[in-house]
């Protein structure tokens, strides 16, 4: 079973530069309180700390 980690959105992307905006979008996001399962890998991780102030990890799951 692979590594997954569970995404929330929990700010608006409102009057934040458009590379944010479209890295919620990378992340299937969109709404906030919308949540993603999401396979935990580097690139994910990447993306969710460029923009932390806009999502949280709400859950790790996996070996």
């Amino acid at each position: 079973m692979a590594k997954t980690i569970v995404v929330e959105q929990i700010a608006s992307p409102a009057r934040r530069p458009d590379v944010q905006r479209q890295t919620l979008v990378g992340l299937g996001l969109g709404r906030i309180r919308r949540r993603r399962e999401l396979e935990d890998t580097p690139a994910v991780r990447g993306m969710v700390n460029a923009i932390p102030h806009l999502v949280r990890i709400v859950e790790e799951k996996g070996e």
